[in-house]
């Protein structure tokens, strides 16, 4: 076990008419580089209201430290496969109009470390 290991939760609010398309764009290429850049994801989800499931996509990645977040990030934002993905899935506007990033490490009584 890894006690440095982090988790950062993401949360995005897509432009308008434009949630399916973040997902898909997570579901057909996103995930791939993560593992690429090993960031694991260890979910994807929806909000169950639905005020907030007309926007909103959640995600969870762990990292096996802080700074190894910070690092595989920086070489994931220079990929040539991302950067041609998210022009392809943005030709027609911002997929997401907000990103929030909060990096979380689990409490000792904490099932999942």
């Amino acid at each position: 076990m890894n006690d440095n290991r982090v988790f950062e939760l993401r949360v995005y609010t897509a432009n308008e008419g434009k949630l399916e398309a973040l997902k898909a764009r997570f579901r057909d290429h996103t995930t791939t580089l993560f593992n690429k850049h090993h960031m694991e994801a260890i979910g994807y989800w929806s909000p169950q209201d639905p005020d907030k499931a007309k926007d909103m996509f959640i995600y969870i990645l762990a990292h096996p430290s802080r700074a190894d977040a910070e690092k595989n990030w920086n070489a994931f934002k220079v990929d040539p496969a991302w950067i041609s993905v998210k022009a392809a899935s943005e030709k027609n506007g911002a997929l997401a109009k907000t990103v929030e990033s909060t990096f979380m490490e689990p409490v000792a009584f904490s099932p999942m470390k």
